[in-house]
């Protein structure tokens, strides 16, 4: 993760796929760290798979309900196997905070540390992230009814 937010490392990850180059992605994932500017809401490499349903099959045109529609259900497919896999969707509940903790996040990032990472599971978050988001554009790519916006 070297320092990156964990919608940071999903996002710049799959970037290029969409032509949006690796500096602009994590420009855009930025504020979702820490479970959304650290407080602790929707996991951060949770939101890099939304942000990246977005960029494959999100609607541009504001009266296309079919198209929002599509879009909806590849993200709550995903979010779905993501809980699944993970327990939660909550970075809170992901990092076992709770009460006090959970409430009152700061918005100061702590240091990235070999120590940090050792508490935390984001990186373990991260890989299901991308190996979701993996799964989803290969089953796409290979049947275009599964999951097709």
């Amino acid at each position: 993760m070297q320092g990156y937010g964990c919608c940071q490392s999903v996002v710049a990850a799959f970037a290029d796929l969409y032509g949006v180059d690796d500096l602009l992605a994590k420009r855009i994932a930025a504020g979702f760290g820490g479970g959304v500017g650290r407080m602790r809401m929707m996991c951060g490499a949770v939101s890099g798979i939304v942000t990246l349903v977005g960029l494959d099959c999100g609607q541009t045109e504001g009266a296309d309900r079919e198209g929002k529609s599509a879009c909806y259900k590849v993200v709550q497919e995903l979010l779905h196997e993501s809980e699944a896999q993970n327990g939660s969707l909550i970075c809170a509940e992901l990092l076992g905070l709770n009460g006090y903790e959970k409430a009152h996040s700061s918005y100061v990032a702590s240091p990235r540390t070999a120590e940090y990472y050792k508490k935390r599971p984001c990186a373990a978050k991260v890989e299901s992230a991308a190996r979701i988001f993996a799964g989803y554009l290969m089953r796409k790519e290979g049947n275009h009814s599964a999951n097709a916006c």
